[in-house]
């Protein structure tokens, strides 16, 4: 595959900086971490899969708790089986044990395993603000997003919305447009966030490491 030898360090180049950035912050924004022809062969097997018909609703919460709620929530995903991986989402896999690797040795999170899918928001779409770690998924410890957008204007809206507290207890926000190619990392029982309305087809890659296997 061409875009395994764009770069001897691909794919786990930035790795170390983004674990030396979440130990010191508990969030980190890296624009280019990947290569743009990998993001396009991600962005490409994303559009078949979603022309197949295989992205579904996603919903809130966990087991007898999950239920569709697009008040809440419109977007549509895909979850990646481990064992079932395609090429392409192997090497992101590996890429992301890499990445974990890192934060343990830098964190101490004692982080075990990885899940993560495909995330597709229609034009109109959002996600309210929310944690990532609630009491039915206390196991997700760290979110990782890549977006894997074709030419993102700000225009276009869809912004990673972060809430931060400062010290003199104000709650300040920061908006991240969803860039292609661009890494977003962050604690998931602290970080409150949400997706802002998007006026086009938003892509992402969404996973969790996890401090349990499964």
């Amino acid at each position: 595959m061409d875009y395994l030898d764009m770069d001897a360090d691909f794919p786990y180049a930035q790795n170390e900086r983004v674990a030396e950035a979440l130990y010191q912050n508990g969030w980190v924004v890296i624009d280019n971490y990947v290569p743009a022809k990998f993001r396009e062969a991600l962005l490409k097997e994303q559009q078949e899969l979603l022309d197949k018909g295989q992205f579904r609703h996603a919903g809130i919460g966990k087991g007898e708790s999950f239920a569709i709620k697009p008040e809440i929530r419109s977007d549509k995903v895909l979850w990646m089986d481990k064992e079932q991986l395609t090429p392409l989402q192997e090497v992101y896999w590996k890429m992301m044990d890499d990445l974990k690797r890192k934060i343990n040795q830098r964190c101490f999170l004692g982080l075990r395993s990885f899940e993560s899918h495909f995330a597709m928001y229609p034009p109109g779409s959002f996600y309210l603000r929310h944690l990532d770690q609630f009491q039915s998924v206390k196991y997700r410890i760290v979110t990782v997003i890549l977006y894997l957008n074709e030419h993102w204007e700000e225009a276009a809206g869809g912004a990673l919305r972060m809430y931060f507290n400062g010290e003199d207890g104000i709650e300040t926000f920061r908006d991240f447009y969803p860039f292609g190619s661009r890494l977003v990392v962050f604690l998931s029982a602290e970080m409150a966030h949400e997706v802002l309305p998007t006026h086009k087809e938003r892509i992402s890659i969404t996973g969790w490491f996890r401090d349990d296997e499964y």
